[in-house]
């Protein structure tokens, strides 16, 4: 998984979608949204999550290395 992937994962025993905004040593930052208020003014949109809770929904797309780019 890497950043930009779209993943699932339970918060507060509920499942919830979001996308992949920073990567730690063992966790990523993940935005979501809720329509529990409470979990929104908890979390404000973003919780940290341990990378062996998440389960990956789609792959952000790959982008070509500047190495590739310059070539002529």
């Amino acid at each position: 998984m890497k950043v930009g992937d779209q993943v699932s994962f339970k918060l507060e025993g509920q499942n919830y979608t979001g996308f992949i905004d920073k990567e730690y040593q063992n966790s990523f930052m993940i935005t979501f949204k809720s329509d529990d208020v409470e979990i929104t003014d908890k979390y404000h949109d973003r919780v940290v999550i341990n990378k062996k809770q998440l389960k990956l929904i789609k792959a952000a797309p790959e982008t070509a290395s500047d190495d590739s780019a310059t070539e002529e």
